[in-house]
């Protein structure tokens, strides 16, 4: 039986996917991730625990359009292990079929998603897994503690120990971006500000700027441990990479490079506190 993750950033539509996922009697349990930083935290879990760990993860039903990254990103990533989950994409775009077969996904389920090609797709996982060796716990069994096959099968090869260096790590340090259909990682340190453009958000860097499908409110939330405050509804900046804050007849701006972004009344006085503050501390 299939221990099971699937991903959709659209909640019906993984409340949908999952009330089917846990319908198929060959589904052993069916977890939900909203998006793909909740994704990767328990992928990584799972990693580490190992297939056969209480944590291990069978299959991952990916949706491909996400905010930040995408499901192509995160088969990409999990492509660099030893021994991944297997992928199968769930996706209204038929356009990316190519790319996913590359990646050695299982199959391509087209949405809406109907019953009967979803159940193909359980059927066509739990074919390769047997195939494989077969990872998953043994039907009516209480999850493994340690390594366990299913009847007919020798226990697998010890399993590589995890990198040091996790796939949530790599989400932590870098964001994905795409250029011309290729997927490429811009280091967060490397961004010196970013502007609102409408749900998007572009990063611009000193080599130059990408546009990614996150809102800049998402960028500010998740990027305030890392230094970078609001100082506009359409900016948000590095505090380090600040080179110099104008005030001119009652306006305020920053200089970040070559660029000058005003500074909105409301953020004035927070961000030459958080200045001040870094030149005395």
């Amino acid at each position: 039986m299939l221990r099971v993750l699937a991903v959709d950033d659209e909640k019906p539509l993984l409340e949908e996917l999952l009330y089917l996922l846990r319908s198929d009697p060959r589904v052993l349990g069916a977890e939900g991730a909203s998006d793909a930083t909740e994704a990767l935290r328990r992928i990584t879990r799972a990693l580490e625990s190992g297939p056969e760990g209480p944590d291990g993860i069978d299959v991952v039903f990916l949706d491909i359009h996400m905010a930040g990254l995408t499901g192509l990103d995160i088969a990409r990533l999990l492509a660099g292990f030893a021994r991944p989950p297997l992928i199968v994409f769930v996706t209204a775009h038929e356009g990316f079929a190519v790319q996913a077969f590359d990646l050695k996904a299982v199959d391509y389920v087209l949405k809406p998603v109907r019953p009967e090609r979803l159940a193909e797709a359980v059927r066509r996982a739990c074919a390769q897994l047997d195939r494989a060796g077969g990872t998953r716990p043994p039907e009516h069994a209480e999850p493994a503690t340690g390594p366990l096959a299913p009847a007919g099968h020798s226990v697998p090869p010890q399993r590589r120990p995890a990198p040091e260096v996790t796939v949530a790590d790599r989400t932590a340090e870098q964001i994905a971006v795409e250029l011309g259909g290729v997927t490429r990682f811009v280091a967060i340190a490397d961004i010196a500000y970013v502007e609102a453009q409408g749900d998007y958000a572009r990063l611009h860097t000193d080599e130059g700027s990408h546009l990614v499908r996150i809102p800049l409110s998402t960028l500010e939330e998740r990027w305030a441990a890392r230094g970078f405050v609001r100082i506009h509804r359409r900016h948000l900046v590095a505090l380090a990479r600040i080179d110099e804050l104008r005030l001119d007849a009652g306006t305020t701006s920053v200089r970040v490079g070559s660029a000058e972004l005003q500074v909105s009344r409301r953020h004035s006085r927070q961000l030459r506190d958080l200045l001040m503050r870094q030149a005395t501390g």
